[in-house]
């Protein structure tokens, strides 16, 4: 049958279409860029992308807006007067890498690791972690500290991969979705696009949020829990499923590690730790014979309880009859967590029961064949249609990694990992722990300037994997992987400045950032970090930190501190890659992979920072961006992502591979492979047979599946991990038990923490401080009309949203006497701000809120000096220390979760005190004469219109 064409309702806009990947969040969803005369007119979602089908939201709608900032950066610059005060030169780019390149190279012929290499939103960090190996500074790391590596770590090292850009909802089976702390801009459309499926489909959704907007008010049911709980409800919930023996039996005695025996000799080096034979394997108790056996002895049935005399002497239990024993104490009844949560015992208990009632009762089933790990055949995939979701409101607190444990623990005790209706992965994930890598950082050979022996991060395996020297002190600047915070996983940014400018564990000579605001909104502690910024040493008039090479596209507070300057481009002016080496868009369904492009041409003297970095390589003929001739081996970025390869036929992109462009994952190199993603919308896909669909983590297919593609070299099963035995060894390590012996000043923090079964403990600050003095949880999130602070100097999105006033429950504004527009204090045990506020009822009665990133210091982003962000926007960012306050022990910790390193932001106590009305929120900052002037002002800027000459 022909179809209607279709009706023309308005004159088209554009005379081209470039199909490219969006960057106004971290969807990474596929644009259709429409331009006219060579500019970008308009721009929506591609139909046929498949992360967004189409859909978009006003951030990529508002792409054009971004593009076309005044706020662009327009040439390379040198800072000419102090700084803080925006006084530069423009100069050229030779002038600009040949500056960069004296001052990196000078460092590392001296001392590498004198250079600290972070970077921010960046999505290529396969690219800028590899640049920081082969350079040789073990100071290297992304934002990942700053929002999810607690969800990163928990997720890899109990079930083999994560929340978000590691696995989803299956949003066209589930029928029961929780959703714990998201905010409304991460992963926005294909979030979107999932809770209309369960509204039309009539699956209830529950959402466990402090606040409640954005997914939270379209939720059926809205639990306000009090901030820094979640983990004392979600192991509630655990207490009352064991109660009701509402367990997935089968499945934790197939895919986890329930019934491998953990030595129970107290005092010994291996107490706590599982029971192996010689060649390692984990040892159960066969519950027919009654004998001790290998893991995987065929017919062999695992018991889950049980106490085990060993041929030693000694004692063993399975690790379920710990887990078992430890959550059905009466501390974690729902009678015992309610007034710690705010949540009432009626509503755990009814979140128990209908968890297990979905999980249990609406069990579904698809015939389909499948033939798992030990070769045994199953006739259907049954799945549990209970489905979890969570990011940075569960893990941006001192607890979050025990609490995102506990989650996913949950998830494995009701069978709803990966099967048909729950949580599923996505490639290439899962991973086990032995697939990733132990984190370095030292150099590969004696001398000076030598790659480092491996990649920065990764997963330690116990305490002798830290990286720390003989004396026990840590070998990074931010004391990633060191007694301070062990498994940080994603190093610790927001320690960066104030461990540089103390020079503890020692002083860098430089701090080389990009697309990091670390002078604004990705500090704690703004103020006193623009302080460390500014501090010179008085006895040589130096500054602490010698020299900051500072990348953005944009004139952003951070601008205004660096030396140097690097204009990057926008993202409608250069190529990216969105790998599977890196951060993969794949879905559960489906391997994906993606890239930007110049749709348009720069008019500005600005570089891809990706490109200029591969340039700064190959000045300092770095092995791996030179041959051995010191000839540069790659153009640009382009130019890598198309010829580099991790190991043989491993690439940036998965895609197209192979000289006729038909091979994908593994293959030879086709040099017109960015030709080829371009013709098909800038993505590529490639379908999961039925087959190995489901149950990744053990079926045999998908692990064979994966060996082709290049996840892995061999199959790499993940058996679940409920009982972290690495988390015992520092343990051990804190009791004197195993080497390297933890210091004693970090034993007891150990020892409460490092527990290895998930544990609630209460939050770091608001244990430090009075809750009488401060009897306010304060916490920020992000709307979903904003990303980072990019967001909110766009023209159209400021629209939505040009200030953000403190909202405070009605309970507390009667109590105080507030009322919509009236002024308070906010205080803290670090500092206070003075800021507008407005009531509201949809929130925990204990937690006041703002909207973050929004508050701009005056003259930043090209704004006008009365904007309303920098008279009235205000940041939570003052009132943060990154220390957690002094104890009696002379100690000032990171204000950070002990075990990873992430920032713990959403700890934060205060007071409120009405104060005064005002037209300026405090503090407020002399303003920023920064250079920008990149695009064209907002007022010659007409939709439909022709271009302002």
């Amino acid at each position: 049958m022909k179809s209607e064409p279709h009706v023309a309702l308005s004159e088209p806009v554009s005379d081209e279409v470039r199909k490219t990947t969006c960057y106004m969040c971290a969807c990474r969803c596929g644009i259709d860029v429409h331009l006219k005369d060579g500019k970008v007119r308009y721009i929506e979602g591609n139909r046929d992308h498949p992360v967004n089908r189409g859909v978009l939201c006003a951030k990529g709608s508002a792409g054009i807006m971004q593009h076309y900032a005044p706020a662009r950066l327009r040439a390379p610059l040198l800072r000419t007067g102090p700084r803080g005060l925006g006084q530069f030169k423009e100069i050229s780019w030779d002038e600009a890498l040949a500056l960069a390149t004296g001052w990196l190279d000078g460092v590392r012929q001296a001392d590498p690791k004198k250079l600290a290499f972070f970077t921010g939103r960046d999505q290529s960090q396969s690219l800028t972690g590899f640049w920081a190996q082969q350079f040789g500074t073990p100071n290297y790391a992304a934002h990942g500290g700053f929002c999810s590596v607690n969800m990163a770590a928990a997720g890899i090292m109990t079930i083999g991969g994560a929340f978000w850009e590691f696995g989803a909802p299956d949003w066209d089976r589930t029928k029961l979705f929780v959703m714990f702390g998201v905010a409304e801009d991460h992963d926005s459309n294909p979030l979107k696009i999932g809770i209309s499926k369960l509204k039309k489909r009539g699956a209830r959704f529950v959402s466990v949020n402090p606040v409640r907007t954005g997914y939270s008010a379209v939720a059926d049911n809205w639990i306000g829990i009090r901030p820094g709980t979640d983990g004392l409800l979600i192991l509630a919930v655990v207490h009352e499923l064991l109660k009701a023996r509402k367990i997935d039996v089968d499945y934790i005695v197939r895919y986890s590690n329930a019934t491998w025996l953990v030595m129970d000799a107290p005092g010994s080096a291996d107490h706590g730790l599982f029971v192996r034979d010689d060649s390692g394997r984990p040892q159960v108790f066969e519950s027919v014979t009654e004998h001790v056996v290998p893991l995987g002895t065929k017919g062999a049935r695992a018991a889950l309880s049980g106490r085990v005399e060993l041929p030693d002497g000694r004692f063993a239990v399975p690790s379920f009859q710990l887990l078992a024993e430890k959550y059905l104490d009466p501390q974690y009844a729902p009678e015992a967590v309610a007034p710690e949560t705010g949540v009432s015992a009626d509503v755990i208990r009814g979140l128990a029961a209908e968890i297990a009632r979905v999980a249990f009762d609406e069990a579904i089933t698809i015939d389909q064949s499948w033939t798992d790990m030990n070769d045994e055949r199953h006739e259907a995939f049954v799945g549990r249609p209970v489905s979890f979701h969570a990011m940075r409101g569960l893990s941006a607190h001192s607890n979050g990694f025990q609490t995102a444990r506990a989650l996913h623990m949950l998830q494995v005790l009701i069978g709803a990992v990966d099967c048909p209706g729950a949580f599923r992965f996505e490639p290439p994930y899962p991973k086990p722990i032995e697939a990733h890598p132990t984190p370095h950082g030292k150099a590969e050979h004696f001398g000076s300037n030598k790659p480092l022996s491996g990649p920065h991060l990764g997963f330690p395996r116990g305490p002798e994997d830290l990286l720390i020297d003989a004396d026990g002190k840590p070998m990074r600047i931010d004391k990633a992987f060191s007694w301070d915070a062990p498994i940080s996983a994603h190093g610790l940014m927001h320690m960066v400045i104030a461990n540089a400018h103390a020079g503890d564990p020692y002083p860098i000579d430089l701090m080389f950032l990009y697309m990091a605001n670390m002078a604004w909104n990705s500090s704690m502690n703004t103020a006193g970090v623009i302080k460390m910024l500014e501090d010179k040493d008085p006895e040589t008039g130096e500054y602490r930190i010698p020299k900051i090479i500072y990348s953005d596209a944009y004139s952003s507070e951070m601008v205004a501190y660096a030396d140097l300057v690097l204009p990057d481009t926008t993202y409608l002016e250069r190529h990216d890659c969105i790998s599977l080496l890196d951060r993969p868009i794949s879905e559960p369904d489906a391997v994906q992979d993606a890239i930007r492009w110049p749709v348009v041409e720069p008019d500005r003297d600005v570089r891809g920072f990706q490109s200029v970095l591969i340039d700064l390589g190959a000045r300092l003929k770095l092995p791996g961006f030179v041959d051995s001739r010191g000839k540069a081996l790659y153009a640009d970025y382009a130019d890598y992502i198309v010829r580099h390869e991790r190991r043989p036929g491993i690439g940036p992109l998965a895609g197209f591979r192979g000289s006729n462009g038909d091979r994908a994952g593994r293959g030879a190199i086709n040099p017109e492979q960015l030709n080829r993603y371009i013709e098909n919308g800038s993505f590529f896909s490639a379908h999961i047979p039925l087959e190995a669909q489901f149950f990744k983590h053990a079926n045999k297919a998908y692990q064979d599946f994966g060996v082709r593609m290049g996840f892995f070299d061999e199959p790499k099963p993940v058996i679940f991990q409920l009982y972290q035995e690495t988390m015992q060894k520092f343990r051990l390590s804190a009791e004197g038990l195993r080497e390297p012996v933890a210091p004693e000043t970090h034993r007891e923090r150990i020892l409460a923490t490092f527990d290895p079964l998930p544990v609630w403990y209460r939050p770091f600050e608001e244990a430090a401080v009075s809750r009488e003095e401060y009897p306010y949880h304060a916490i920020t999130q992000r709307p979903a009309a904003m990303y980072h602070s990019w967001g909110s100097m766009n023209a159209w999105l400021r629209q939505i949203h040009t200030r953000n006033p403190l909202y405070v429950p009605g309970p507390i504004c009667d109590e105080i006497g507030l009322v919509d527009g009236d002024w308070v204090w906010v205080i803290s045990h670090h500092g206070r701000i003075k800021v507008e506020v407005a009531r509201m009822e949809a929130v925990n009665s204990s937690t006041i809120w703002t909207w973050n990133a929004i508050g701009k210091r005056e003259g930043a982003w090209a704004l006008d000096k009365d904007a309303p962000e920098a008279k009235k926007g205000f940041l939570m960012n003052h009132l943060i220390h990154e220390l957690l306050p002094p104890k009696g022990d002379g100690m000032r910790w990171s204000n950070s979760d002990p075990i990873t390193g992430q920032a713990a932001w959403y700890d934060l106590r205060v007071r409120i005190e009405k104060a005064e009305r005002a037209e300026v929120s405090e503090p407020h900052f002399a303003a920023l004469a920064q250079p920008g002037g990149g695009g064209p002002h907002v007022e010659e800027l007409r939709y439909g219109q022709e271009w302002a000459k």
